[in-house]
């Protein structure tokens, strides 16, 4: 488990290592993360022609990022948290390297298998057909 936020590139590097962890296996997840920092930021008030002002903060937050391996309660000593902390001028940089590392990660999964959700739903179409005539 890590403690505190890694750099931008330390978290890069873990999240690349834990979506190679993935590979092989059958089956996990893998949660990603994103939302404003705003916890030294006040918001401003509510004017009568604004009716969300959080969404026109005074200045630009920061973005926190983290990523998990989504363990249960049973496997909790084997849970990995990674965070990161983007501030705002280097975020489009940040996020095409972010896209860059998730498409090489997905590139190992598995289709999900729709067959037999597919075969459900004919023989409940059919079933439905057949009572009804």
């Amino acid at each position: 488990m890590t403690m505190g936020h890694l750099s931008n590139d330390e978290f890069f590097v873990k999240l690349t290592e834990l979506f190679d962890a993935r590979k092989g296996k059958d089956h996990g997840s893998i949660v990603l993360v994103q939302k404003r920092l705003s916890y030294d930021q006040p918001l401003p008030e509510a004017t009568s022609d604004t009716i969300f002002p959080d969404l026109h903060p005074p200045r630009p937050m920061p973005v926190l990022i983290r990523a998990t391996n989504a363990k249960g309660k049973e496997h909790r000593r084997e849970k990995i948290k990674l965070s990161t902390v983007v501030e705002p001028d280097s975020l489009p940089a940040f996020f095409e390297k972010y896209a860059d590392v998730c498409k090489a990660g997905m590139t190992t999964l598995k289709p999900r298998d729709r067959s037999k959700r597919k075969g459900k739903a004919k023989k409940k179409k059919g079933a439905a057909t057949t009572t009804a005539t």
